[in-house]
């Protein structure tokens, strides 16, 4: 097994210990995570409905003519803000954080922390 293999195999286990305990309502949809080498998404999904109801990512129309690169912390920044304005213009104001089985900084911390700065809350 290379060291590939086994790190996204690990990244596969956090990720189904989390989803038991993390679920999205109606009344606090789930905000989901996924990072690659070049890009970051971010939906905010209603697991009872099985409805993504906003989504974001640095392949978005609104993001993507203003970065010079899409798979650093300034373009996550970007993308916690848009995912947080979509949000609550969608009147969805509090959600239950995903973050996919990865660890909880660079990207991802960058993204949660101005989805918060901009109303949203975990």
């Amino acid at each position: 097994m290379t060291l590939r293999k086994s790190k996204e195999l690990a990244r596969l286990k956090r990720k189904k210990r989390i989803r038991k305990k993390v679920t999205g309502t109606s009344e606090r949809p789930r905000l989901c995570v996924f990072r690659s080498a070049k890009h970051i998404y971010a939906q905010v999904i209603d697991d009872s409905n099985g409805k993504t109801l906003a989504s974001a990512s640095t392949l978005s129309r609104e993001i993507r003519s203003g970065l010079k690169y899409s798979g650093n912390i300034e373009a996550a920044k970007k993308v916690g803000e848009l995912i947080a304005t979509k949000s609550l213009e969608r009147n969805i104001k509090k959600v239950a954080f995903d973050r996919n089985g990865y660890l909880f900084h660079g990207r991802l911390k960058a993204l949660a922390l101005l989805a918060r700065e901009k109303g949203l809350e975990f």
